[in-house]
């Protein structure tokens, strides 16, 4: 076999069912949902599929690769955007042969850092991936200069949460995109090549979790009683939870809503269905339609109350003030808004809105 004849392409969303379709048949996982950013990989042979990959949104726990890396945990959440998970990796049956999957991991290699600055506007630094010791060797991403970096502790991750008692524990290998990659993921200050629109982020500890939707329990709810599924408190808790985590826009959130589990659920008030004996997650359509109905001003004040008691204390207050694009008042006027934000916490303690 050539291999100077393998290319590799991005898989467009025509392709996405056959692509699914080779995973269901011939992956020992199976098909994988697109998972946050993801770009999807064919490598082809004269025309005919020889490999499919699939690179998703890091993992969001993995000790030794945090320990490689050496980053802060404080820094780790609003970076994790600059590394890319290999979730899927099948050569077809018919098609094994020798060095092929390293010479399509090194083509897929070459070309992921620009294709991911084209889709989502920011770089990769990082690439990492888990093997399972019990099936394989690693041997396909040794020969392609991936390090491996140790072993998770086994514990897996489901709809339900993380397993209460650890599994096999898979190898976690990392390749470098950039040879200063561990340099710019842990330096204190993020390198202006590497930002991604950073926003303040946070992670909720589970007493946080529980306070949510107890912020929103004055807040009435504008949808109509029939067909009403899930509780207005949840919601807007889900959608306040994964904004403080860095989710932006309604894709995210919904993304985030569904990685929740059943113990995330529980904790942040979702409504328990005793038929099938699970905690309901509203869809992206549901936190959409609460949030473009609810009463905004009620909601700042909810945020607002629920901020003061868990944000960090701040010394100082800043006054800035931002004009709107494309937003007008009744009048026609541009809106201007001015916040008082604070120096630590970087939270907004209050808003007005005033003509421009």
């Amino acid at each position: 076999m050539d291999l100077s004849k393998i290319t590799v392409l991005p898989i467009g969303r025509d392709a996405d069912a056959q692509f699914q379709g080779l995973l269901d048949r011939h992956h020992y996982l199976g098909a994988i949902p697109k998972i946050g950013q993801t770009v999807r990989y064919v490598a082809q042979y004269e025309g005919a599929w020889v490999a499919v990959l699939s690179f998703s949104a890091s993992s969001l726990k993995c000790g030794v690769r945090d320990r490689w890396i050496g980053w802060d945990a404080r820094l780790q959440y609003g970076r994790l955007k600059l590394i890319a998970n290999n979730s899927r990796f099948l050569i077809l049956p018919d098609w094994h042969y020798p060095n092929l999957g390293s010479k399509v991991l090194a083509l897929c290699q070459r070309r992921l850092s620009a294709d991911w600055l084209e889709r989502f506007g920011h770089p990769l630094l990082l690439l990492e991936t888990f093997v399972d010791p019990q099936r394989f060797h690693g041997t396909v991403y040794r020969a392609a200069n991936w390090t491996c970096v140790g072993l998770t502790r086994g514990f897996r991750r489901s709809a339900r949460g993380y397993s209460e008692q650890a599994q096999t524990p898979k190898q976690v290998f990392v390749r470098a995109l950039h040879p200063q990659a561990r340099q710019r993921l842990a330096q204190p200050v993020l390198d202006p090549r590497d930002h991604t629109e950073e926003h303040p982020t946070m992670t909720l500890s589970a007493e946080q979790m529980r306070a949510l939707p107890e912020t929103f329990n004055a807040l009435s709810d504008p949808r109509r009683a029939q067909g009403r599924r899930h509780p207005i408190r949840a919601v807007l808790a889900i959608a306040a939870g994964a904004t403080l985590c860095g989710m932006r826009g309604y894709k995210a959130i919904g993304q985030w809503a569904q990685g929740l589990g059943q113990k995330g659920a529980q904790r942040i008030g979702c409504r328990f269905d005793r038929h099938t004996r699970e905690y309901l997650i509203p869809s992206v359509t549901v936190i959409r339609d609460v949030l473009m109905r609810v009463d905004p001003a009620a909601l700042d004040r909810a945020l607002g109350a629920w901020n003061a008691l868990w944000a960090a204390r701040d010394r100082s207050l800043a006054i800035d003030g931002k004009t709107l694009r494309r937003a007008t008042d009744e009048q026609g006027l541009q809106v201007h808004l001015m916040s008082a934000v604070g120096h630590d916490s970087k939270a907004a303690y209050t808003q007005k809105k005033s003509p421009a």
